[in-house]
């Protein structure tokens, strides 16, 4: 990894809770971005915020770049599969992007039984539900084994603090939530995407396990919208740490989610602080998805980081606004 100890240890007292831009209007929270609306466009700020149950738990330093700067890497190199709403990066830690109206349904596909969560593919499945979200799963299934294929397992998407609820392909259509051509698109694509993704994490010593895929509609056109096969937004394995009916060593936000986990916290009450050790351990383990995944070293933006933001992104709009 191309950042030090030291580096990161400096980091975690400038790590990015928020960003204030009065000048823009009012602030929008999500669990990782901040949002300003500017006209038909949106300014997305990554923060470092981390959040796993429905809750922010925490701040990790450079998350926020990395999970910006990787899914601009990833939007560039899907482009020829669907397009998205991208429009500039005039910061590491910044997207501008095209107001797009969100499908309200998050789609997961899945290559992997696993999880820890209450919704988690495992979780149902080792209460004895054989076919979760709809999809008949075969017995003898154990933790962390493939699937005979990869599986959509869609959500609604619940506001920051609730939790998301499982959906079935019926549920949708039924619910008019999705008209269902729209639907069979974002299932094709989905699927599409997500091979994509396993081809390139193989090729980087990486497993795709699964991963989280917004769509969004801008003059009718289906778009991809919000990230792209971030640590976020998806679960990654190290390659060489895998084998059957054992735990792979996880490169993404599940090392967190799994060290809370393991002190009784999953979301309910006030959460555990973070220590310092198992902050500079979770950015280790982002900016080394991000080094692998783009084959480039991961060059930290300059400190202190929200001063950094602020500027320019109202550089930028000065000159493009």
């Amino acid at each position: 990894m191309s950042v030090s100890d030291v580096l990161l240890q400096e980091a975690m007292a400038q790590a990015v809770s928020a960003v204030e831009l009065p000048e823009l209007g009012t602030r929008r929270a999500g669990k990782v971005r901040d949002i300003y609306e500017v006209g038909d466009r949106l300014i997305l700020i990554a923060t470092d915020r981390i959040s796993a149950f429905d809750r922010v738990l925490g701040v990790i330093p450079f998350k926020g770049q990395v999970l910006n700067q990787l899914s601009a890497w990833w939007f560039e190199r899907t482009r020829d599969l669907i397009p998205n709403h991208l429009l500039a990066v005039p910061d590491p830690n910044v997207m501008v992007v095209r107001r797009a109206q969100p499908l309200p349904v998050e789609v997961v596909v899945r290559g992997y039984i696993t999880g820890v969560t209450r919704t988690s593919l495992w979780t149902l499945y080792a209460q004895g539900e054989r076919r979760p979200y709809g999809i008949p799963l075969p017995e003898g299934l154990r933790k962390n084994d493939p699937l005979p294929h990869p599986i959509l397992t869609p959500t609604t998407k619940a506001p920051s603090g609730a939790h998301d609820e499982v959906l079935t392909r019926d549920e949708i259509l039924r619910r008019g939530l999705v008209p269902a051509d729209l639907w069979e698109r974002i299932e094709a694509i989905a699927l599409t995407l997500f091979a994509r993704g396993q081809e390139v994490a193989r090729q980087a010593g990486l497993i795709l396990v699964d991963t989280k895929y917004e769509f969004g509609l801008i003059d009718g056109e289906l778009v991809l919208i919000d990230e792209l096969h971030t640590p976020d937004s998806s679960r990654y394995w190290l390659a060489e740490s895998y084998r059957p009916g054992q735990e792979p060593e996880s490169m993404d936000k599940e090392f967190v989610r799994a060290w809370f986990a393991a002190r009784g916290y999953r979301g309910d009450g006030e959460p555990p602080q973070m220590p310092a050790e198992l902050i500079r351990e979770a950015a280790a383990r982002y900016i080394a998805v991000y080094e692998r995944l783009t084959g480039e070293p991961f060059r930290p933006g300059e400190q202190p980081a929200v001063e950094r933001i602020r500027g320019n992104v109202r550089a930028f709009l000065n000159i493009f606004g």
